[in-house]
C-alpha cells in the first residue's frame, strides 16, 4: 500500500492550502500547473512549506481534515516546527 502524504502549500496571496495525496511530487506538479484544487488554481505560484508522511493514506486524509480546521497561527506553528506552542494555540478565546 502506497504512503499518504498530508502537506501544506503557501499561495502567491499569502494564504494556506492544505492537502493530502499518496503521490507527493505528482500532486505538486498539478497544483502548480494549476489543475488542482480552485483555491490554489487562483494563487499561483504555490510553494510546498510542510509535509508529513504516513504508513496510510487514510491517516493523512484524517490528518489533513484535523489541520483544515486550524487557525493561521496554528498552521504558521506547525510548519515553522514550533510543536510546543501548538497546545496553546488550541485553546479557544472563549476559554482565555
Amino acid at each position: 500500500m502506497p504512503k499518504g502524504y498530508m502537506y501544506i502549500l503557501e499561495c502567491s496571496d499569502g494564504s494556506y492550502y492544505t492537502g493530502s495525496t499518496k503521490y507527493l511530487a505528482k500532486r505538486f506538479m498539478q497544483h502548480s500547473r494549476g489543475e488542482g484544487a480552485n483555491h490554489t488554481k487562483k494563487r499561483l505560484p504555490v510553494k510546498l512549506v510542510y509535509v508529513e508522511e504516513y504508513d496510510r493514506i487514510d491517516t493523512a486524509f484524517y490528518r489533513e481534515k484535523q489541520v483544515q480546521g486550524w487557525s493561521r497561527k496554528k498552521k504558521e506553528a506547525l510548519i515553522a516546527g514550533m510543536y510546543d506552542t501548538l497546545p496553546k494555540l488550541s485553546i479557544a478565546y472563549r476559554d482565555k
